[in-house]
């Protein structure tokens, strides 16, 4: 019997027959989301970002925040907003009870592009209420270097929900003991092994600086242009590896420098069955002043493996600090809660030919740098 919660892809392939979703196209389905693309022919470049009110429209504030048009022949300048009208649009009143989130892919957070979704008349970032109808929009941002994107380019993912069903404490107790964190040696942490917790129903996860020959990577920027459609890129133009020899790092610590970029890894392993997704949530200032990530979803199957033998995968962290931080070996990172699937996907991460991070047993660059 069908249950609430995360819907999974042949849900969407409904949703995209039905009407909900206009312009979306199958082979941009995941196995609990959609992603969501560039529409070329309406990006602006502005002066600030913004958030709307409650009675506002997205093209209703583009005067007041020195909105310009512009063509995507030419690169996106770093430290400067844009926005993009998405493709795709939404009719979520024709499936009513149904609301959304989006997040962005693994390979904008991994490249310091900082994407928010904006709905109309909605005064927060990323989400798309229940009954919405209308186009979206996100906002980009290169920070780290100028970004080359183009026309169709799919920067963030959409996951619908027809319920909050994030696990309860006796769920989540109950998963652990079958496998849903596990140490680097394969043995699964139980909810008493958590000795960090919040007592919010979530997992905290620390940081990795002592196990990989590189424990990370560091962008300090440059004015480079980074051509997002292209693979196999040299990644010494954009990011320097953090060595496991190197002296901070062999001690089992790193100074994260103010306003850099960071790609770390977590020391634990997560492993999400094909009945649960997991997001990663913002850690809070009594952490310390940094994001830990920004592309936060984790799909059904992850750490999975096919026939659901692998004992988890280390998650990426994309990091930015707003001090100068010493982090070690150890030290809370990073915040995930486990939810429920309405239904299993029909094929989960670990089965699919396109996932593109399936091989990870530590810090990794994006699928440019592969």
């Amino acid at each position: 019997m069908r249950k609430e919660g995360t819907l999974p892809s042949h849900t969407i392939i409904k949703m995209l027959e039905k009407g909900v979703i206009v312009d979306g196209k199958t082979e941009n389905i995941n196995p609990a989301s959609i992603d969501i693309s560039v529409c070329g022919d309406e990006v602006y470049r502005l002066g600030s970002n913004f958030l709307l009110r409650d009675n506002e429209c997205v093209r209703d504030v583009l005067p007041h925040v020195g909105a310009s048009k512009h063509n995507l022949s030419n690169p996106l300048e770093k430290g400067i907003v844009y926005l993009a009208r998405v493709r795709e649009s939404f009719h979520l009143s024709k499936l009513p009870g149904v609301y959304g989130f989006s997040n962005p892919k693994s390979s904008s957070g991994r490249t310091d592009i900082h994407v928010r979704l904006m709905a109309d008349r909605v005064p927060r970032y990323d989400k798309i209420p229940r009954g919405y109808d209308g186009n979206l929009w996100m906002t980009i941002l290169p920070n780290s270097f100028p970004v080359k994107i183009r026309d169709g380019e799919r920067l963030a993912q959409v996951r619908f929900f027809d319920a909050d069903t994030r696990l309860g404490k006796t769920e989540l107790e109950l998963g652990l003991m079958s496998g849903l964190v596990f140490d680097m040696d394969g043995k699964p942490f139980s909810y008493t092994d958590l000795k960090i917790n919040d007592n919010d129903e979530s997992v905290i996860l620390t940081a990795d600086l002592s196990s990989k020959p590189v424990v990370g990577y560091e962008c300090r920027g440059t004015n480079t242009i980074f051509d997002f459609s292209v693979l196999e890129q040299d990644m010494r133009t954009f990011f320097h590896p953090i060595l496991n020899n190197e002296t901070s790092s062999k001690e089992g610590r790193i100074i994260l420098r103010r306003n850099c970029f960071y790609i770390l890894s977590t020391n634990e392993y997560v492993r999400v069955p094909p009945d649960l997704s997991c997001v990663m949530m913002p850690m809070d200032e009594r952490s310390g002043e940094f994001r830990a990530h920004y592309a936060g979803f984790i799909d059904p199957g992850w750490g999975y493996g096919i026939d659901g033998v692998k004992n988890g995968r280390p998650l990426t962290l994309e990091v930015r600090p707003f001090e100068d931080l010493c982090i070690r070996h150890g030290q809370p990172i990073a915040k995930i809660y486990f939810e429920r699937m309405s239904e299993e996907p029909s094929e989960h991460y670990d089965t699919l030919d396109t996932s593109h991070y399936r091989v990870q047993s530590g810090p990794v660059l994006s699928k440019q740098f592969q």
